[in-house]
């Protein structure tokens, strides 16, 4: 592991533009401490809302009575946090593109998810979202800490709290 931080670390300092998204994907830049590039946080933040929207339409309607509470509470959130995250960037105070569609790995989770019901459903759903909102966490914590866009970062730090508080959801439903 540690060869291959060294390895991605190396990488980002010769080829600066590949390697952030690069490093990013990968989670080098999580692990480091790196703050994602305007355009990673923009395209990760904006996927992950994806998933967290349609993951979470799906368990309020094969859900538990728990998991249905806490997934309303994500549609809400998450709709919300998604319209302000295209406001920025329509309004032009961010310059980035927003994804079209959420990441494969997303893709992929989403579909496992549709082909499970009943306590197999609800326990997927809940640690997926653990995991998801671990991501997000660190996503925001490092773009409001170092980010270069000063009207994203304070978004990023006002955002943090809710998905921080999600995430302790998140861990009291998967236990």
């Amino acid at each position: 592991m540690k060869r291959f931080v060294i390895a991605s670390l190396a990488l980002s300092l010769a080829v600066p533009a590949f390697a952030q998204s690069a490093a990013e994907k990968s989670g080098v830049n999580s692990l480091i401490g790196v703050p994602p590039k305007t355009e990673d946080f923009i395209k990760e933040a904006a996927a992950s809302d994806m998933f967290e929207i349609a993951s979470s339409k799906l368990a309020v309607e094969r859900g538990d009575d728990a998991t249905k509470a806490f997934a309303q509470q994500m549609l809400t959130d998450h709709q919300k946090t998604s319209e302000e995250l295209k406001a920025l960037v329509s309004g032009g105070k961010v310059k980035a593109t927003l994804p079209k569609a959420m990441t494969s790995d997303q893709q992929s989770m989403l579909d496992k998810l549709n082909g499970l019901k009943g306590d197999d459903f609800n326990k997927q759903y809940h640690s997926d979202q653990e995991s998801a909102h671990e991501d997000a966490v660190d996503l925001f914590k490092r773009y409001a800490d170092e980010g270069d866009n000063p009207e994203l970062k304070a978004w990023a730090a006002s955002t943090r709290p809710a998905l921080e508080h999600h995430l302790q959801m998140a861990e009291e439903l998967n236990k």
